[in-house]
């Protein structure tokens, strides 16, 4: 990977935003370190760290819903990515949504969810 200088933050992770390439939907968003953005690059499908667990995952793992990645861009500041996939299987949110960003500012729940996480993830 070329020396692009990003800013990564104080623990060394930079904010991903994941859009689907095909409509602009966007499904989510994580934090990637140079490890992860690496593997990502490297493979074609979203790697990030994850900062509760303290571990590395590709998006997708578990429920087999992956992200293939089509492009991904930096912001004008270099502290932001944007990663443009497509998304293979019904949604990216783990809680059954396609996108995590499925409530307004009112607490409502504006799209419904799109496959069962219970059934993906055995709860």
């Amino acid at each position: 990977m070329k020396n692009l200088d990003l800013k990564y933050d104080s623990n060394g992770l930079i904010p991903a935003i994941i859009q689907d390439t095909e409509n602009n939907e966007v499904l989510m968003m994580a934090y990637m370190n140079e490890a992860s953005l690496q593997k990502t690059i490297e493979t074609g499908y979203t790697h990030f760290w994850s900062r509760s667990r303290q571990k590395f995952w590709k998006k997708g793992e578990t429920s087999g819903h992956v992200q293939e990645v089509k492009s991904i861009l930096y912001d004008c500041d270099k502290d932001t990515l944007l990663i443009k996939v497509i998304q293979h299987g019904p949604g990216a949110c783990h809680t059954g949504h396609r996108s995590c960003f499925f409530t307004d500012i009112e607490g409502k729940e504006i799209k419904g969810k799109v496959f069962s996480a219970e059934d993906v993830y055995k709860k």
